[in-house]
């Protein structure tokens, strides 16, 4: 690889942390405690002959779920400057301090930009990092205790906000389907009812998927839940999986109680050189895209995801390759359908022998917030130096299927003469939305939340070509949802107060 220019941006360092509630060398660290371990592991792996910290110029911080929405909190505090309280860990102070927008495409599409910026020359080294230390919190509140995570390191920083615009719709919140599992529950029926499925029938759809998942997570050692588990677990609801949201047990949706931190470390090949970074460390990148839709809603199909298949499509077409070249995959996992519907929009197999996930997927190995991806990249560069020459395929989902970064990684090296990252247009909106509806319409997808008080059914109608959301608590009502396909069928719905509108069968 003497021969890679020097502005050619490459993989040096991946780097993960973690830590289970209990176990002997947990030691109750914080999100930024986390973060800074991950980073230093990716600086060791750099295998480096040369200090690498006092050379990094750019630190992107994935930002942590507590700080990403006032449904969050803080309750220990937090830092004022996250991605300079990251780099204080490692001894580095860089020159540009980022703090991304939420989403899981986060880490994914700051591999591409970065990448960028590195073979136009603004930058030498960077890193992408990010951690959550969830379960720990909640550890600390059940015992009834408190701790000072507050940190002041002052400093310029890029702060780019949530990035909330677009993800969600007010309906969605309105009626209690805002927040990702009910949201995702919605897309999920719509592909059940496509295919037929009683919900029964359904939930072992999504456990033949997942239960391979779970022997990925069995065997690596920074899983939240590093269990195998069987289609007949997965699939059958019981107390200890209990439904979350129709058809989702508890099983089956990603887990945000994790302790883990993982780091990305980047750097120019000259600069790799200059520090003294094996050429056989380095990982090059192939192709990286970003996509973004607007709310579920809003789009033609509420069970597929455009942005996802435009992202993925983009990248593979950028590293000149196509599904056939790729010997690793890690896809975002947080519920089945972002996996079903690549699966279904690429005509890939369910049981396809590369599998889906290098990790063990969100539910098993942790959904750690919006830093997942770091862990798949850090897992993808691994096999691909194990395996050089090939390819690895990483799929980084935010928001209900809102925002989607795809990268191609090999040991092989290529040219980046011209980018070869590349940011799509957003997809436009397609379908109207009403927020006040009275009449008829055509019922099209549903999820069942239970509650202390019940269970509240959302409906998703079409209304005139434009689409309508209500909520039933009526018992009798639930029952008739889950008796069989619901799409179709005549629903009357009417606006109700505080913009909760109510539905019943005709």
């Amino acid at each position: 690889m003497s021969g890679v220019a020097d502005n050619t941006p490459v993989v040096i360092g991946v780097g993960q942390f973690s830590e289970r509630v209990g176990e002997p060398r947990y030691g109750e660290r914080s999100h930024m405690d986390l973060a800074g371990a991950a980073l230093a592991a990716a600086i060791a792996d750099a295998g480096a002959s040369q200090p690498l910290a006092p050379a990094l110029d750019t630190l992107a911080a994935i930002r942590q779920f507590e700080i990403s929405a006032t449904r969050y909190s803080a309750p220990f505090g937090h830092a004022d400057n996250v991605p300079r309280a990251i780099a204080s860990r490692v001894g580095a102070n860089p020159t540009r301090a980022i703090l991304d927008i939420v989403g899981g495409q986060g880490p994914q599409k700051l591999v591409g930009e970065l990448a960028a910026e590195i073979a136009a020359g603004r930058s030498k080294m960077a890193a992408v990092v990010g951690a959550e230390a969830i379960s720990t919190m909640r550890a600390i509140l059940g015992r009834g205790e408190t701790r000072d995570w507050s940190e002041t390191h002052g400093g310029t920083i890029e702060d780019r906000g949530t990035g909330y615009d677009g993800m969600v719709d007010k309906t969605s919140i309105i009626h209690g389907v805002g927040a990702p599992i009910a949201g995702y529950a919605i897309a999920e029926n719509v592909r059940r009812e496509r295919l037929g499925l009683s919900l029964d029938d359904y939930r072992g759809e999504i456990a033949k998927l997942f239960a391979p998942f779970t022997r990925v997570a069995a065997a690596n050692p920074h899983a939240a839940a590093p269990t195998e588990r069987s289609v007949v677990e997965l699939a059958t609801l019981t107390e200890r999986n209990r439904l979350v949201a129709e058809p989702y047990g508890r099983l089956v949706v990603a887990r945000d109680q994790v302790n883990q931190g993982g780091a990305v470390l980047l750097a120019s090949a000259g600069e790799a050189r200059r520090l003294g970074v094996p050429e056989d460390r380095w990982v090059h990148i192939h192709g990286v895209a970003d996509c973004a839709e607007p709310s579920m809603l809003t789009r033609e199909s509420m069970e597929r995801s455009p942005a996802a298949v435009a992202a993925i499509s983009t990248a593979l077409d950028i590293a000149g390759t196509d599904w056939a070249g790729i010997a690793h995959t890690d896809l975002y996992s947080c519920f089945a359908i972002p996996v079903f519907n690549l699966l279904d929009a690429f005509g890939l197999e369910r049981d396809d022998p590369r599998g889906w996930t290098l990790t063990g997927g969100l539910p098993f190995f942790g959904g750690a917030g919006n830093n997942y991806s770091a862990h798949g990249i850090a897992e993808a560069v691994q096999r691909c130096r194990a395996h050089p020459g090939t390819r690895a395929l990483v799929g980084a989902n935010g928001g209900i299927m809102s925002k989607y970064a795809a990268g191609i990684y090999s040991t092989a090296p290529v040219d980046w003469s011209e980018s070869r990252w590349q940011s799509l247009t957003k997809i436009t909106p397609v379908v109207e939305v009403i927020d006040a509806p009275d009449g008829e319409g055509e019922a099209e997808s549903f999820t069942i939340q239970p509650g202390k008080h019940g269970e509240t059914a959302t409906l998703v109608a079409r209304m005139n070509g434009a689409r309508a959301m209500a909520n039933s608590t009526d018992p009798a009502i639930c029952a008739q949802l889950r008796e069989g396909l619901v799409t179709g069928r005549k629903v009357r719905i009417e606006s109700g107060e505080n913009g909760v509108n109510a539905f019943w069968f005709v």
